[in-house]
């Protein structure tokens, strides 16, 4: 099968085996059927901006063209820190957009990875985030009208918790399961000002995330488009936004937002 287009980080469904599909153009690629098999991407050099579309020679911050990453709303810096969106107090980028994705409910949660760490997304990328993380376990903490006040809980936590994920302890499978996460929430709200503890959330639910993957790497040996056009190989598994081919190699799809490839599969 061949497939070609402008290619979006991959899309993926909770199930008992987190199922992934590759956005390539107008077509998604179920992914875990491809897992075992060999498969084929080549890059030309087109690379396309994720929100206006147009051509673009260097890629900034995951699929932006330079233009874009200076006025979009998604590029805007409040997408990577939360606490300095100014959404509540009709201060944005741009007003409808925030209205959609900073006004709403956001989630500040725990999860696991190789390690306990804090996070906020917006309610509906619930349990996406997670699943872009590499997350094994999560749960949620605290639910916020806005994404402001999950912001400022977060960074508020960042005294006592990580916000990062150590991406090669990640695709090694490296997982710190001796955490209780229940018990790691109570100790969380116990740190926070009532003001912010208020908005605890009542799920207590732990999120177990199972990754389609045959064989993990021992060694790690990040590939590129922009080191070299075409990047082949055995397709040993997913894991976040990751495709773990054989020899140790690993491919970050999201990084590549935008880029066109020439996706070609076989047994």
């Amino acid at each position: 099968m061949e497939y070609q287009g402008n290619i979006l980080k991959m899309r993926s469904e909770l199930a008992d085996t987190v199922q992934y599909y590759f956005r390539i153009g107008d077509q998604e690629v179920p992914m875990n059927e491809l897992i075992g098999m060999q498969i084929r991407m080549q890059f030309d050099g087109q690379i396309n901006c994720i929100s206006c579309g147009k051509r673009t020679k260097t890629s900034f911050s995951q699929g932006f063209c330079y233009s874009c990453l200076q006025t979009a709303p998604e590029a805007s810096e409040t997408v990577m820190r939360p606490e300095l969106s100014k959404s509540h107090l009709g201060i944005a980028r741009d007003m409808e957009w925030a209205k959609e994705h900073d006004l709403i409910d956001h989630i500040v949660y725990l999860a696991v990875s190789s390690e306990l760490k804090v996070g906020v997304t917006r309610h509906h990328q619930v349990p996406t985030r997670w699943i872009d993380q590499g997350a094994s376990f999560a749960i949620r903490v605290a639910q916020t009208p806005n994404r402001h006040i999950a912001g400022v809980m977060e960074v508020f936590l960042k005294k006592y918790f990580t916000d990062k994920t150590n991406w090669r302890d990640m695709l090694k499978n490296n997982v710190a399961e001796h955490f209780n996460l229940p018990e790691e929430k109570e100790k969380l709200l116990s740190l926070l000002p009532s003001e912010l503890r208020q908005y605890r959330s009542a799920n207590n639910d732990v999120v177990s995330l199972n990754y389609p993957v045959l064989e993990y790497p021992m060694k790690l040996n990040s590939l590129s488009f922009d080191k070299q056009s075409v990047i082949e190989g055995e397709l040993k598994g997913i894991k976040g936004q990751y495709l773990i081919l054989d020899q140790d190699r690993v491919l970050n799809i999201r990084k590549h937002n935008g880029y066109f490839l020439r996706l070609t599969t076989h047994s």
